[in-house]
């Protein structure tokens, strides 16, 4: 991919962010329900506008040296772009319903430290920032593995499935944060503060011991370390997830960011009802198999590759179906009492 791409790409991503921090959000305030469903829709809109975009590169730049098999050999410039397109859609499906998950993790984070909803927006914020990094680092190595060692498919695919068969047995297991080492080693090597200090993730106070002014973490700092934390935790199932669907790294890298950067609406939209999507879970754990088999069966099923759009198929369906069960079965319930 010509490197004027990738610019427009980063360009692009950059832009989005700096309208959401400099004119949405310039105020800090609390992001309501209403706001955080229009939010989700407008990210949602632009990662669907970037897969025209997606078809207009691949239709110029997709030629018979693409990196991706499937797209590759087909004849036409146009078929291609299709191809590519599909591919992208079904990553950012694929990681946006991974990114429900940790809603689940990042709710949980937020009642831990005790952060209001008016300070959760920054810690999301700058946790997206570190996201974006961070898969880059991860996505570059993966792209690296599988362009050189094309058996590291077969081990996501091993992977993926191990992951999806432990999720189904650890739904209903709640980690305990207090317990966290992370979390355990940034108390005993930082000076941290008892109490929330606005938006600030450090503070200059007074050292009990010396009197001398010091640099002190917040509360604030320990639970974005922990939400990026999650992220590499997650990036784990997802990368792997993403490069089982194509080895092309634009798809697998646009298709992740661009997921990931309505996560912080999706969060506010999500979190008050977050009791209502149990059996999503579910899903997920079998959308994790169902990568992972198609992997390890398409040599013997398809001649190397599922369709794409057979893949895309399944997935919306399996997602589909844990949204659709969890809100039948949550019908008429209350959110948990909070503690």
């Amino acid at each position: 991919m010509p490197v004027w791409v990738w610019l427009a790409f980063i360009t692009v991503v950059l832009a989005i962010l700096v309208f959401d921090l400099g004119v949405l959000h310039r105020d800090a305030h609390e992001i309501e329900v209403k706001e955080s469903l229009w939010m989700s829709a407008l990210y949602i809109g632009l990662g669907l506008l970037w897969a025209v975009a997606v078809w207009f590169i691949y239709r110029a730049y997709g030629g018979e040296g693409a990196l991706d098999p499937q797209i590759a050999a087909l004849p036409t410039a146009e078929a291609r772009a299709w191809e590519a397109v599909t591919l992208y859609l079904t990553g950012y499906l694929v990681e946006k319903a991974l990114a429900l998950d940790n809603v689940f993790v990042i709710s949980m984070i937020f009642a831990y430290f005790a952060v209001p909803r008016i300070h959760q927006h920054r810690v999301l914020f700058w946790g997206i920032l570190g996201v974006i990094v961070l898969r880059a680092i991860m996505i570059g190595a993966g792209a690296a593995l599988v362009m050189n060692f094309a058996w590291v498919l077969y081990v996501f695919a091993v992977l993926l499935i191990a992951t999806g068969i432990k999720m189904l047995f650890a739904i209903d297991h709640q980690p305990d944060l207090a317990d966290n080492r992370v979390l355990k080693f940034l108390r005993r090597r930082l000076r941290v503060t008892d109490e929330l200090h606005g938006e600030r993730f450090w503070v200059k106070l007074p050292d009990g011991a010396t009197g001398k002014l010091a640099w002190f973490a917040t509360p604030l700092f320990l639970c974005l370390v922990l939400v990026e934390l999650a992220d590499v935790v997650f990036a784990i199932d997802s990368v792997p997830a993403i490069f089982a669907i194509t080895p092309d790294p634009f798809i697998v890298y646009t298709s992740n960011i661009f997921a990931i950067l309505g996560l912080r609406a999706l969060y506010f939209a999500l979190a008050a009802v977050v009791h209502r999507f149990h059996y999503l879970k579910y899903a997920l754990a079998l959308v994790l198999v169902f990568i992972g088999a198609k992997i390890l069966l398409g040599d013997w099923l398809w001649d190397g590759k599922m369709p794409a759009e057979l893949s895309l198929g399944v997935t919306v369906a399996l997602l589909a179906g844990g949204i659709g069960y969890s809100l039948w079965k949550s019908r008429g319930s209350a959110a948990p009492a909070a503690d």
